[in-house]
């Protein structure tokens, strides 16, 4: 772990990912004064309890996809030595990560650490790599021995 890419971590989650999704759910609970969100929140008052859940996976989907594809332009563009370099403390956070978009992701990655919505697929995605990787390694191992 990188203290200083750790805090950009943090910074990208909570200042983009959770805003967003806060966002989502107050449009969901009919919650915002805005009169130009009206007419949508309406239309998702009349949303059934799943159908809103289907909502919410796909908003969280299409964040994390953003996000992602964000942070591999910045790692590309830094690889490359490109014009785009975003700072932490002085530091460069591409230069800090081998590949600055994976970050986000699995159990120990920064939407799991440092969101308020931590996606609990990650985890679970990453417990099954983790068992996905540990079965096929340790057969690997096996017939070498």
């Amino acid at each position: 772990m990188n203290p200083t890419r750790d805090k950009f971590g943090a910074f990208f989650v909570q200042k983009l990912r959770d805003p967003m999704l806060d966002y989502l759910e107050k449009l969901l609970s009919h919650g915002g004064n805005a009169r130009d969100v009206q007419k949508l929140q309406d239309q998702l008052a009349g949303f059934t309890d799943a159908q809103k859940q289907v909502v919410r996976d796909a908003v969280a989907e299409l964040i994390t996809t953003g996000m992602h594809d964000f942070l591999f332009a910045i790692q590309e563009d830094a690889d490359a030595g490109g014009p785009v370099k975003v700072l932490m403390d002085g530091q460069e956070v591409a230069k800090l990560s081998d590949g600055l978009h994976g970050e986000i992701f699995g159990d120990e990655g920064w939407i799991v650490r440092f969101s308020k919505h931590p996606a609990p697929e990650e985890i679970e995605r990453s417990k099954w790599a983790r068992e996905f990787i540990a079965k096929n390694i340790g057969k690997k191992d096996d017939h070498a021995a």
